[in-house]
């Protein structure tokens, strides 16, 4: 199994990006995908999650309204779309491949649930 995440760079405050997370090795549609993201200095967080329909999808606060998440099963990738970009967006961004029944008791927010983790890509956030 492998997840290949791509679209880091060196942005500007206000600035948008969109991360990529290529899948191979797994039945793509049977799990659910995850951004993580970890700060230097920093716990590592949740930040969104798309069910393995892509029917429900999750996000942590801080993006809330912000960031959008999508999945292309036909491609089996998974989409960040993240919009007017802070400093503290400044971190590794991960995905994560989990078997998550979602709605459910599955808590998209552990790093737990994942099976399957990518290597990160780097986002960078300054003026």
């Amino acid at each position: 199994v492998q997840l290949v995440e791509s679209g880091g760079g060196s942005v500007q405050p206000g600035d948008s990006l969109r991360l990529s997370c290529s899948a191979s090795g797994l039945t793509f549609d049977d799990y659910a995908i995850a951004w993580f993201r970890q700060a230097p200095g920093k716990v590592r967080e949740a930040v969104s999650c798309i069910s393995s329909s892509g029917e429900d999808s999750y996000y942590a606060d801080p993006v809330k309204g912000r960031f959008t998440i999508a999945r292309d099963n036909a491609k089996s990738t998974v989409y960040l779309q993240m919009n007017t970009l802070k400093p503290e967006d400044t971190a590794v961004y991960y995905c994560a491949a989990g078997p998550l029944i979602l709605p459910g008791a599955s808590l998209w927010y552990a790093g737990s649930e994942y099976d399957y983790w990518g290597q990160g890509t780097l986002v960078t956030v300054s003026s």
